[in-house]
């Protein structure tokens, strides 16, 4: 048997998977082209006080030059990186041998999925206004975290979408999925050059058309989930009529000042919020998708205007009454 690197509290521990030990964690910096990666399952470990502790178990395409490069990336920037909104990174593990390869990343385990599943899944109930509000604020705080607050480097995440935004118990959302992030720019440059790579509708149109990337295309991919939360719909649904298909061309028809705004918001929402909140949000996502990245706010200016917004909510709902968490009860 063989042991995975685990990071807890600065010391290491075992699992009972077969594999083998990175020696350190690398340091970011990685260039890291996107890969394909099996679903995260779930497994539970001993800790040191015997308790049984449920895990998430990432495996990555054990084939694929590029998914080797992901595992890499992920153990670069979760092996240093900290804060209360970004996944917590438990153990790696790397194998190579005559008979097999693999490559997997061991997660602190988050029960409640992600944003995607609870904003566009209807087997789960709706998420009311107050907890997508308060689970956006917490995706701000971890980017602004990537951002500003890593002592001597700036992490540019490059895939912000409702799907990278995992859910804990108390649903707190954390951000997962540093497979394609990027050190920031260094030495007095202004942008990072790079292969153009993330999820159609979520990456910025200048990253797209130049290969120029900035903490600014974090904020353009925020400003996409802001009006997923506002709306209920995905950034592109080919379902819908060809004017409602792609959801930034839609809400232009309807800006938060307009009298029709109302018509963007999530029915399932049941008209529990308050409109100026509301409209606040919407003109915050139009800042965040401003054509010049240099004019769309920093992520701290972002955190500052949400804080305010929650603040704007009504103490009581009708949604508060049906649910102690704001969200209203599962179907039986």
């Amino acid at each position: 048997m063989g042991c995975f690197a685990f990071r807890s509290g600065g010391k290491s521990g075992s699992s009972s998977s077969t594999s083998s030990r990175p020696q350190q964690h690398p340091r970011p910096g990685a260039r890291t082209p996107p890969a394909k990666s099996a679903p995260a399952s779930t497994s539970s470990s001993s800790s040191s006080s015997g308790a049984r502790v449920v895990l998430a178990v990432k495996r990555l395409n054990q084939r694929s030059l590029q998914g080797h490069k992901q595992w890499l990336a992920e153990v670069q920037f979760l092996g240093v990186l900290e804060h209360p909104n970004l996944v917590k990174l438990i153990g790696y593990c790397a194998v190579d041998s005559e008979a097999s390869k693999h490559r997997l990343l061991v997660y602190e385990f988050m029960p409640n999925k992600s944003l995607d599943d609870h904003l566009f899944n209807r087997a789960h109930p709706p998420l009311s206004w107050r907890l997508r509000l308060q689970i956006m604020l917490g995706a701000a705080r971890g980017l602004d975290y990537l951002h500003e607050g890593v002592p001597e480097v700036q992490v540019i995440y490059r895939d912000f979408k409702a799907s990278n935004v995992l859910l804990d118990a108390e649903f707190k959302p954390k951000l997962s999925d540093f497979g394609l992030a990027r050190e920031g720019p260094t030495e007095g440059k202004t942008h990072v050059s790079t292969a153009v790579v993330g999820t159609h509708g979520y990456a910025a149109p200048d990253y797209i058309e130049t290969g120029h990337l900035t903490v600014k295309s974090d904020v353009w991919s925020f400003g996409v989930v802001l009006y997923e939360i506002l709306t209920g719909r995905r950034s592109l649904e080919r379902s819908r009529p060809a004017e409602e298909q792609k959801l930034l061309g839609w809400v232009r028809q309807h800006p938060p000042d307009g009298a029709g705004f109302r018509a963007i918001m999530d029915p399932r929402l049941g008209g529990r919020y308050p409109l100026a909140a509301a409209r606040e949000v919407a003109r915050l996502a139009d800042r965040c998708l401003g054509k010049n990245p240099k004019e769309r706010p920093a992520m701290r200016d972002v955190v500052e205007v949400l804080e305010r917004v929650v603040q704007m909510e009504p103490t009581t709902t009708t949604a508060d009454k049906r649910g102690g968490d704001g969200r209203l009860p599962a179907k039986r």
